[in-house]
């Protein structure tokens, strides 16, 4: 199994809303991919409640098979769109792809 991790620090005023809504707006739209992109094994999203200077605004909890899932996931057109408003929105951004058995 491959276990895809994203975090994302958010800017306070981006594309017409502020933090809190643009979040929303990632985790509703992650979690939608779930129902297009059928190599998602798992998929949670997260918004951080936590107030500090370490802390991230959303975090991605994925999971696929393999590589090739993971690959197919990341280039599939909806998550692409996913990703290309992320970017606007996006002060920084934390990965880790991992494998288990």
């Amino acid at each position: 199994m491959i276990k895809h991790v994203v975090m994302w620090k958010l800017k306070d005023f981006a594309e017409d809303a502020d933090k809190a809504r643009n979040a929303k707006r990632i985790k509703i739209e992650l979690e939608a991919l779930k129902n297009t992109i059928p190599q998602i094994f798992h998929l949670e999203v997260g918004i951080n409640f936590l107030e500090a200077d370490a802390a991230y605004d959303v975090v991605l909890f994925s999971v696929f098979k393999n590589e090739k899932d993971l690959e197919l996931y990341q280039n599939h057109p909806d998550h692409r769109a996913v990703a290309e408003f992320i970017d606007n929105v996006k002060e920084d951004r934390a990965v880790v792809d991992y494998k288990t058995l």
